[in-house]
């Protein structure tokens, strides 16, 4: 336009037609040379495109290593992960770095190389300014924000997290958004308004299923969607259906994903579920399986550790009926008879089924597997076990025939307890069997579940509401 107007005003002086040529020509190299630098600086952007384009493929090249290592590495190189990870890391940067200078201003640029640093299991300063700077320079990088909140996370600033995962799906509905802000969600305090901390898991789980819903085929949403099960599980009455959801994610996540199937985390978390439900065979193995498959996560080992001395001291303590002494025994005994059942004994005594009427006591060897309707287990307590990690009250009974059995007691407050001598008896008794094997060791032996202590009539007594405590269990989160 400016050798246009340049043109003009030359032929309004009426200038010589040499003049007037010269001037033409000289216009026309104007435009040439504006052409020109338009063609260069589209050559310019389409190089820097290409450049952010690589840079991006070698950060999620980064990725791909971390969470597929499995794929290409042995189990037995599990220890080496971390390293051989932190070296690849190292790599990517450098070649981060070696453009830094062309795009340090770049919102993608600021991205890849906060994304790069994200890869580490700790927070990093460096990232959090590259990527606070990123979304800064480009508010609907639904990726920055994402990643930013993953480092706030690992900051412990779950709120700030919060917002970024909020923020990321105000932009655009994303299966990350969704799955992450559903993970913090159960990371923040409880509420203490029960009603609004319910709200607050059914929230959790809904966004999780909603991650799934939008790709089916992703492994880490349905593990999330696992978790989200097993927090609502064990805050709303511990319905056995959510926890067979739980299981049914972990599975899909292993069907369909083997990254998935090589996650620690997984096996941990299904194994505590599993232990919860007295699975004890595939609890071990899924200890086990995290511990091997990140060598240098101790609670995997401990816990594995843990439960396996567990099932030992029940086996040693049933075999010895808690170490009580035969006469001792013999007396604690004497003074068992049906008017011990208490309670059970009128006909107006409503069992945990529902049903109305008294019970028959029965002795443990009549006991059937399952469920035990219309009669109650009635016997001495000779034993009681206090574990590390122990997810339920475990003590021992003997009946009239000195038949030892063990019972397990969940949803105790820490002030509950029974003592040796004392007599207790169980309402239409819960029996299961277990039959253990793992590693050398074999456990077989028979035990009664009581989800409550309100269930139990203890010296005689009903069991006041203070010696029950909503179950705790922990897991281990997934901030990746």
């Amino acid at each position: 336009m400016e050798s246009d107007w340049n043109f003009n005003q030359f032929r309004s002086r009426k200038c010589s037609e040499s003049e007037a040529s010269r001037h033409i020509r000289h216009s026309l190299v104007l435009l040439y040379m504006l052409k020109m630098a338009e063609v260069d600086d589209g050559e310019q952007k389409t190089t820097d495109k290409d450049d952010l384009r690589v840079l991006k493929e070698l950060v999620d090249d980064l990725y791909s290593f971390r969470d597929r290592y499995f794929e290409s590495h042995g189990v037995e190189d599990a220890g080496r992960k971390q390293k051989d990870v932190a070296q690849e890391m190292a790599k990517t940067l450098k070649r981060l770095e070696e453009k830094e200078d062309l795009y340090k201003h770049s919102a993608q640029f600021l991205l890849q190389r906060g994304r790069c640093l994200n890869v580490a299991p700790g927070f990093s300063q460096t990232a959090e300014e590259c990527l606070s700077r990123a979304v800064k320079l480009e508010p609907g990088l639904v990726e920055g924000w994402n990643t930013l909140g993953e480092q706030y996370w690992k900051k412990g600033d779950l709120t700030a997290a919060k917002t970024c995962f909020t923020g990321a799906l105000q932009q655009r509905k994303n299966k990350v958004s969704l799955r992450s802000l559903s993970m913090v969600l159960r990371q923040l305090p409880p509420e203490e308004d029960a009603e609004e901390q319910s709200k607050r898991i059914l929230e959790s789980v809904e966004l999780a299923r909603q991650a799934v819903q939008l790709d089916v085929t992703d492994g880490t949403s349905w593990y999330i969607l696992g978790n989200a099960y097993i927090s609502m599980f064990f805050t709303s009455g511990q319905n056995p259906q959510l926890s067979q959801q739980a299981l049914s994610a972990y599975a899909q996540a292993e069907k369909i994903d083997k990254a998935s199937s090589m996650n620690p985390d997984l096996h941990f978390n299904r194994a505590t579920l599993f232990q919860y439900e007295e699975m004890y065979s595939s609890a071990l193995d899924g200890f086990r399986r995290a511990a091997a498959l990140d060598p240098g996560w101790e609670d995997a080992r401990e816990r594995e550790k843990q439960l396996l001395n567990y099932l030992d001291q029940v086996i040693m303590l049933i075999e010895n009926k808690g170490k009580v002494k035969a006469r001792r025994l013999r007396n604690m005994l004497s003074s068992l008879s049906t008017s011990a059942l208490g309670p059970c004994s009128s006909p107006q005594f409503r069992s945990p089924s529902g049903r109305v009427g008294s019970l028959e006591p029965r002795s443990f060897s009549s006991l059937t597997h399952g469920h035990n309707g219309g009669v109650a287990a009635l016997g001495k307590v000779v034993f009681s076990l206090a574990s590390e990690g122990r997810m339920a009250f475990t003590f021992g009974m003997v009946d009239s025939d000195e038949t030892c059995c063990v019972v397990m007691v969940y949803n105790t407050a820490d002030s509950w307890g029974v003592l040796i001598g004392d007599t207790v008896v169980i309402p239409e008794p819960q029996v299961k069997r277990h039959s253990v094997t793992h590693k050398d060791k074999s456990y077989d032996f028979r035990s009664i579940r009581v989800d409550s202590p309100l269930l139990l009539i203890v010296n005689g007594k009903r069991q006041v509401m203070k010696s029950q405590s909503a179950a705790f269990v922990t897991y281990k989160p997934q901030s990746e």
